[in-house]
């Protein structure tokens, strides 16, 4: 089992390395009849390129997609979507000098534990490049998602000891995110931010931050109880992102302090609709529970949209740290291959800071989940 394979219903396989060829994606299990071309694909890919702005790699890449199968007169027709990208601007000897050395940070050490060997250049299968495979895939699943009301974003919430005012995270809009590199829709913070990130940057050193994700409209009851439940497969999701180190959901960590008495969020019926009838009691539908019409919801959210690790109705909110990126141009301790002391600089182009990059990542995740607990709940429950 390599484990390059994503979901149940809704699966991602991707294959490829940071300086080979390029990479595959395919996706299965996409339902037949969507709306799809290039340019479906292209803004999130843009988010994540390479080369954006300077508070970014600054590898050019132009990440321009192939479909090669799975769409037929601008259509999904049900069977494997094919995603084909060619890697243009490798710059492999960045790192021939390094590659007997272990990067602190990197997976390079337990790479050659677990195999034996492994490619050095730019961290080959472990590399963040992987990644837009994943944005791919999530932008289907982004548009199949959105068909059925439901719409995933995600933002900088921290860079360094910077933290963003968000008094709303459902309220905050695409737009808002985009109106700077940093993206973060606090403007003022956003500034202070890219002045850090600048600073580190000039330092030859990193930083690392929080990036939050919402996705609302939501219906209740996605995900299954015990082991695939929505809040353990979603921290799987982006566990499985390059250098993220942790994850939370809610009011998260905050909980730890916390009385039962000030951490249940209590249930309200919806004003803007109809109470159910008397008549209906324990046996009212479902259907009156989720989606637009349910009537049933929550005075606060605490919980982030799942309660028994299944959807409620109320949006998903959760967040992921990300650590700062391992690769410095500043001489650090290490070892080589051979186990010799010895100091390590790395060469070539990397993010000074990670999260203007992420956050199209983690949409891509957040979107792959909910779509694939979609799909499986339509399958059992209709």
């Amino acid at each position: 089992m390599a484990g390059n394979t994503f979901g149940q219903l809704f699966r991602v396989t991707t294959a490829g390395v940071s300086h080979g060829p390029g990479y595959l994606c395919i996706v299965d299990g996409c339902p037949p009849g969507l709306p799809l071309s290039v340019d479906d694909l292209l803004p999130d890919l843009r988010r994540r390129k390479p080369g954006q702005s300077t508070i970014v790699t600054q590898r050019k890449e132009d990440d321009v997609p192939e479909i090669w199968s799975g769409v037929f007169e601008g259509k999904t027709d049900g069977t494997s979507i094919g995603i084909l990208f060619r890697n243009n601007d490798q710059r492999s000897h960045d790192y021939s000098d390094i590659k007997d050395k272990y990067r602190p940070g990197h997976a390079d050490f337990t790479f050659d534990a677990k195999y034996g060997l492994r490619d050095y250049r730019g961290g080959g299968r472990s590399s963040a490049r992987e990644t837009i495979c994943r944005v791919a895939a999530g932008a289907i699943a982004k548009k199949l998602l959105a068909q059925h009301g439901m719409r995933v974003l995600g933002y900088v919430k921290q860079v360094g000891s910077i933290v963003a005012t968000i008094s709303d995270p459902t309220a905050v809009t695409l737009e808002q995110v985009e109106a700077n590199d940093v993206r973060c829709p606090d403007p003022a913070k956003a500034a202070e931010m890219r002045t850090l990130i600048e600073a580190v940057r000039k330092d030859g050193d990193s930083i690392g931050g929080v990036c939050e994700l919402v996705a609302a409209g939501v219906p209740a009851g996605l995900g299954e109880p015990v082991f695939d439940k929505l809040k353990a497969d979603l921290a799987k999701a982006l566990l499985s992102l390059p250098a993220v180190m942790a994850f939370e959901y809610g009011a998260g960590f905050g909980v730890a302090s916390m009385r039962g008495s000030q951490n249940n969020d209590a249930f309200i019926p919806l004003a803007s609709l109809p109470a159910p009838s008397a008549s209906s009691g324990a046996n009212q539908s479902p259907s009156s529970l989720v989606g637009e019409g349910r009537s049933i919801g929550t005075e606060t959210n605490r919980h982030g949209g799942m309660l028994g690790g299944i959807s409620s109705g109320e949006p998903i909110v959760c967040r992921v740290a990300l650590k700062p990126t391992s690769s410095l141009p500043k001489p650090q301790k290490t070892v080589t291959t051979a186990g010799e002391a010895t100091t390590i600089a790395t060469k070539g182009r990397h993010d000074p800071c990670l999260l203007p990059r992420f956050v199209p990542m983690g949409e891509a995740m957040l979107a792959l989940v909910l779509v694939d607990h979609w799909l499986r709940w339509r399958a059992q429950c209709g």
